[in-house]
């Protein structure tokens, strides 16, 4: 008998300090260890080596592809997020670049249906660089879920869209994208950076849920990295949908994934995430390093603390905005009424909380570049999940490169300011924030 209790009787906040790793074989450090190496020596039979080059057996071979850092990472996401399996590259936009592209069949035709509210960023990868690598984005209204079916067709890869999107905090009807997705063939895929453990999108139906870990995850604004997850409820095995799962991929020497899968142990777990590694992360090098996955897992083992607090301080400060007379309108989860409120309800952990987002609305630009110049605590900066409370004018800063329509449609205007509440005194956040209303 094991002395070690079974990571599947631990709770969350055990999971994220022991799921993946117990202590190093050789030393027994409790520390998990960077592995800061490229490349791993190939001893034994070339019969043997050659079946890992082949996705037949298990095994390290180059760190752009597999680490041992970043696998424990990998591994100790996937099960804190009750998923089949996890990838970690370089940043939260690698990690929705190859959670959509890993889905195209590379024939004319592919297109993807997007919640109309996104992050800038988001909204320049899906309308400008894939367009221009021949996957069309559809534009869809989440609150008309209906919409997302009438943009489909038989080629259509995805729905995508932010739990609650950055920065307007419009909330995904993740469980009616999951039906509707289901019933079509179509994997819904959902970001859900801005609320790991106060949502998981996955006991929703959400197929594949990626992360910017570079945010709460990692939590103290030091490091890039961003997470793929399969939540193993897909199969992936329409042939006209998703010809590259089901037919002889030529990128890797004519394999069959859902073959290869079956073939293998610790990777064993999602033929989705087997082909995203061994060939969009093979060759576009979006890997990440051995030592931000280290900082990665430190951030981890305080994630459910931080979230904790992170939380309370935002609804203790999204009630004095919606007080003050200066402050247009406050868009928060945790303020939300009517159709807009049961889809919170559903989404969240309500003991955890709402997330540490908020948007507020100033009257207009001139009044939005005042708050923030005459703030003086809170950061002036475009990274979200960061412990310190961090604020930003998104028309002058994340969505500047958004045309107006487009911005003004998703609900961004431009005396917007988007803030991350930190876990610092709430009280000096708040009297930070009333330095900088005063001043308008």
């Amino acid at each position: 008998m094991s002395r070690y209790i079974p990571v599947s009787e631990m709770s969350t906040e055990s999971a994220l300090l022991y799921a993946g790793y117990r202590h190093d074989p050789v030393t027994r450090a409790v520390a998990v260890p960077i592995y800061q190496s490229t490349a791993y020596e190939l001893v034994g039979d070339l019969a043997d080596i050659a079946d890992i080059y082949n996705v037949k057996e298990d095994g390290f071979t180059y760190t752009r592809i597999i680490n041992p850092t970043t696998r424990i990472l990998e591994q100790r996401w996937a099960t804190v997020d009750g998923a089949a399996d996890a990838l970690a590259v370089a940043s939260g936009q690698a990690a929705t670049f190859l959670a959509i592209v890993n889905l195209c069949s590379g024939h004319p035709g592919d297109n993807v249906v997007v919640s109309k509210y996104l992050y800038g960023n988001s909204w320049n990868l899906l309308f400008n660089t894939f367009k221009r690598l021949g996957i069309e984005a559809r534009l869809a209204d989440p609150r008309d879920p209906s919409s997302f079916e009438q943009q489909a067709n038989n080629r259509t890869i995805a729905f995508f869209g932010e739990t609650f999107s950055n920065p307007c905090l419009i909330p995904l009807p993740v469980g009616l994208l999951a039906e509707i997705g289901k019933r079509l063939g179509i994997p819904l895929v959902v970001d859900n950076t801005t609320t790991p453990l106060v949502c998981r999108p996955g006991s929703l139906g959400a197929v594949i849920t990626t992360y910017s870990a570079t945010k709460y995850i990692c939590g103290h604004g030091t490091t890039l990295g961003g997470l793929l997850v399969d939540n193993g409820n897909f199969s992936f095995e329409d042939p006209v949908r998703f010809p590259l799962f089901n037919e002889p991929d030529e990128a890797h020497g004519g394999i069959l994934w859902h073959e290869a899968v079956h073939r293998l142990g610790d990777l064993g777990s999602s033929a989705c995430l087997l082909k995203a590694r061994m060939t969009w992360l093979r060759d576009t090098g979006a890997a990440i390093s051995p030592f931000s996955s280290f900082h990665l897992i430190q951030g981890l083992e305080t994630l459910h603390l931080r979230m904790q607090r992170h939380c309370e301080n935002a609804a203790v400060v999204a009630s004095f905005l919606q007080q003050h007379p200066k402050v247009r309108h406050v868009s928060y989860p945790g303020l939300s009424t009517g159709r807009d409120r049961d889809i919170v309800d559903e989404l969240v952990d309500a003991r955890i909380g709402h997330g540490a987002m908020i948007m507020f609305e100033l009257d207009d630009e001139v009044a939005g570049r005042t708050f923030i110049q005459n703030i003086r605590l809170m950061y002036h900066v475009s990274n979200v999940g960061d412990a310190r409370t961090l604020v930003t004018h998104p028309v002058s800063t994340t969505h500047t490169t958004v045309p107006k329509a487009q911005r003004e449609a998703a609900g961004i205007s431009d005396g917007s300011i988007r803030l991350c509440v930190g876990i610092e005194n709430v009280n000096d956040i708040i009297d930070d924030i009333k330095r900088g209303l005063d001043a308008i």
